[in-house]
């Protein structure tokens, strides 16, 4: 993959929350992530993927750890964040009508198009009801 993609937040709590059922989808994200790491993968993602991260994480593993995983999202090597603005708000709320996303969901896919990205990697299928912004699964990296 040569061309810029947005990451969706799931893609990082897989490897944070770690649970047998999802041991593939564990191991698929730890891949993708390792290659934004090492610069492979040019990856964007909305800092409303720290929100969710962090969230997640509070609400399954506590406070401390919430604390410790927003840090590193927020130092992770050759990412880059996109700034949520009132053009990403106003387009996520069109594409939350169109296609009945939730707002965060419509969110990603807003962030995504702003930066003129083809593709979001998500594990999330509600996504695959936006036609401007194609979905690839993790298992397809």
């Amino acid at each position: 993959m040569t061309e810029p993609v947005y990451i969706d937040s799931n893609i990082f709590i897989f490897p944070v929350i770690r649970t047998e059922d999802h041991s593939h989808k564990v191991s698929k994200s730890r891949e993708i992530l390792a290659r934004i790491e090492t610069g492979k993968l040019v990856a964007y993602t909305s800092w409303l993927t720290w929100d969710e991260v962090v969230w997640v994480v509070l609400k399954t593993l506590g406070k401390g750890d919430s604390l410790q995983i927003g840090q590193k999202l927020l130092n992770f090597p050759n990412l880059r964040f996109i700034d949520v603005n009132e053009t990403i708000i106003s387009k996520a709320q069109v594409i939350s009508e169109k296609y009945e996303l939730n707002p965060r969901d419509a969110l990603h896919c807003s962030s995504a198009l702003y930066k003129t990205m083809k593709a979001i990697i998500s594990d999330d299928q509600d996504l695959d009801r936006c036609k401007e912004i194609k979905r690839i699964s993790p298992e397809d990296v």
